[in-house]
């Protein structure tokens, strides 16, 4: 078997196991992988593509979930588990090779950190001066006693690495810690990092093994109340990473505790996937959609300007209905933040243009250009897609994308 045949049944494997078929769908016209052009003169130009941009603050347009991504050879530690890159584990080694493709890298050249960081600098640079990506720096799973536990862990992007990429390219990054709750050190560590920098904490609670109503949580969510810092911390199902694989830590009625303690949450993807059990009425309640425990959050209003929801990855095929219903919820004007989930939107057959265009969500010939642009930039053609949305005519208001407003760290 060659290799771009073991890849592609590689993937196959991938997509069977992590999604359901309907969830992936290649348009026509469109690649399987990402092509790794460049955006022409022309499709930067375009006027569909300047529109996007018409009334909003380029400076306060900050992308709030880009994840990082690395094997350690620029020294900053990053880290993949050697299950992602082995072919023998043929599911977990096709989900690492269209993350790295949809990032343009070939790990072949032995220079992932480099070339990871190079493509995406390359992408920012074709928005508007001021556009920021919040790069997420990730845990390594910790055990209850504080411990470090790399056997259980996914990939590990340390504080270090995030910061120093934000301190080498200010004008163009910012960037967020992760830190576990359980390290005996998490509440200094906040400490630290908000000298540093960071403008919030990411989690990924099944993969990284974090209860988020734990009692253990309590001396973390303090130090985050008091230094006003944001927890960006997955809501619903987790495909995308195994890691600790505790999926019921991705219940959102966990997170009264860090809401209840004064801790601002952005739940990302507005938890739009799977279900969950309704602990409001018991361990063994019945299990309901996790979007809808979501919804039961944003109603409290204990929890208004606390409690915010990121659009990313909304649009891909195993989410976007979720658009429509988000959408209607006029009274979340200011609590949507977009974020990209960037490799992801590389990751050609997860969007699929057509079906918006066929729901009159977007025009045709809007969905011609996003075709077109996603060859050449996925992180524009998410931007590009959410800004043309159109849904009984209803859109995205601007402060969806200007979300500096949440971030950003008086000086």
């Amino acid at each position: 078997m060659n290799r771009r045949v073991f890849v592609r049944t590689a993937f196959a494997a991938f997509a069977g196991a992590a999604l359901p078929a309907a969830a992936l769908r290649l348009d026509a016209g469109s690649k399987l992988f990402n092509p790794c052009g460049r955006l022409s003169d022309e499709l930067r130009s375009h006027p569909l593509t300047l529109a996007a941009f018409e009334g909003l603050n380029a400076a306060d347009v900050w992308d709030c979930h880009v994840h990082l991504l690395g094997l350690g050879e620029s020294g900053g530690g990053a880290w993949v588990t050697p299950k992602m890159q082995s072919a023998w584990n043929l599911r977990m080694y096709g989900q690492y090779r269209f993350y790295l493709n949809a990032a343009c890298v070939d790990p072949a050249l032995k220079n992932v950190d480099r070339d990871y960081l190079l493509r995406l600098r390359a992408l920012i640079a074709e928005f508007p001066a001021g556009y920021r990506a919040m790069v997420m720096a990730f845990d390594r799973t910790h055990d209850e006693a504080g411990k470090p536990q790399q056997d259980r862990s996914a990939f590990y992007i340390p504080n270090a690495y995030a910061s120093d990429i934000f301190a080498k390219h200010e004008s163009r990054f910012a960037w967020v810690a992760s830190i576990h709750p359980y390290r005996e050190d998490a509440a200094d560590t906040v400490a630290m990092v908000v000298k540093q920098g960071a403008l919030a904490v990411k989690w990924l609670p099944p993969a990284m093994g974090i209860d988020p109503a734990s009692p253990l949580c309590n001396r973390f969510y303090d130090a985050m109340a008091r230094h006003d810092l944001p927890l960006i911390t997955h809501g619903g199902e987790e495909r995308a990473v195994e890691g600790a694989h505790r999926p019921d830590f991705g219940n959102v009625l966990k997170l009264r505790r860090p809401l209840e303690r004064g801790v601002r949450v952005v739940v990302a993807h507005c938890a739009s996937m799977g279900q969950d059990i309704d602990l409001d009425k018991g361990a063994s309640g019945a299990e309901v959609e996790c979007f809808q425990l979501f919804e039961r959050l944003m109603a409290s209003r204990d929890f208004e300007g606390r409690l915010f929801g990121d659009i990313s990855a909304l649009p891909q095929t195993n989410r976007f209905t979720y658009l429509e219903r988000i959408l209607k919820h006029q009274e979340w004007v200011g609590r949507l933040l977009n974020g990209s989930d960037y490799p992801l939107p590389g990751v050609f057959p997860l969007f699929s243009v057509d079906a918006f265009v066929e729901r009159d969500w977007l025009t045709a010939d809007v969905g011609q250009h996003l075709k077109q642009v996603r060859e050449g930039n996925p992180l524009l053609f998410d931007f590009l897609l959410k800004r043309h949305l159109r849904i009984d005519g209803l859109k995205f208001g601007h402060d969806v994308f200007e979300t500096a407003r949440v971030f950003r760290r008086a000086t």
